[in-house]
């Protein structure tokens, strides 16, 4: 996976389109992200023990990877992503506008 939790993304599609957000879960088998504050649905909830609340709730459900550009930490600017090969033989992902390194090494 090109994106991997804790990365800012920006949604390029849909009706977040422009909002960033940080990834708190990846899916790799839907090809599914889920971004702090993005998605977000409202459902109704009855108590179901005592003490427990119920009312309308709100919660991030997953959108697909490709709605999504990971934003380099170095330049700020929402890109693709590339996979290169370290001195060490360490694969790290890279920025394709910039070329710097997007993984912490």
């Amino acid at each position: 996976m090109k994106i991997k939790k804790g990365d800012v993304v920006l949604v390029i599609s849909g009706n977040y389109k422009g909002k960033k957000g940080k990834v708190r879960e990846v899916i790799t088998e839907d090809y599914k992200l889920v971004v702090e504050g993005i998605n977000l649905r409202k459902f109704h909830r009855k108590p179901r023990k005592t003490g427990e609340p119920g009312g309308i709730l709100e919660k991030e459900l997953p959108i697909s990877i490709s709605k999504v550009k990971l934003v380099c930490p170095s330049c700020g600017e929402p890109t693709r992503v590339g996979f290169m090969f370290l001195e060490n033989k360490k694969k790290v992902r890279y920025c394709k506008k910039c070329n710097e390194i997007a993984d912490k090494v």
